[in-house]
């Protein structure tokens, strides 16, 4: 496995990576989020390269008083992948998480990545949808 260094990145840093990993086939803005600057971003390394992004945020529930993280555009460069380096970046977003007090995390996961998910505890917790040609589903977990 590579020596990987986790940092904080401004959420323009994440964007030619969430394009060319996850849609590459789109304009670049379509990867820009309305609330990216809402966001905590973090950024994997390897030799100074950019190489894995991951996107948190954390709002209050409607519902509740406890607070839900959802964290969106999760992509590491198709080199890197299977190295470890994403599991590095989700465990450090699912602590990061807790540590600001949320007590349920979400995404919505592509099902080719659902084996990934669930080794982390997360759970299929609605329907298939899809995005374009691609299926999803949420997948989520108690923190």
């Amino acid at each position: 496995m590579p020596h990987v260094t986790l940092k904080p990145i401004a959420a323009e840093d994440t964007l030619a990576l969430r394009h060319s990993v996850l849609w590459p086939d789109k304009p670049f803005d379509y990867v820009r989020l309305p609330d990216d600057a809402d966001g905590f971003h973090l950024g994997g390394f390897v030799d100074g390269e950019l190489v894995s992004v991951i996107s948190l945020f954390i709002a209050e529930s409607d519902a509740t008083t406890s607070r839900i993280a959802r964290f969106r555009k999760f992509a590491t460069a198709p080199a890197y992948q299977g190295r470890g380096i994403g599991t590095q970046l989700l465990n450090h977003v699912i602590e990061h998480a807790r540590q600001r007090g949320a007590t349920h995390i979400w995404c919505d996961a592509r099902l080719t990545a659902a084996g990934f998910y669930e080794r982390f505890g997360m759970q299929a917790e609605g329907d298939v949808f899809h995005k374009g040609p691609i299926p999803y589903s949420r997948f989520g977990m108690a923190l």
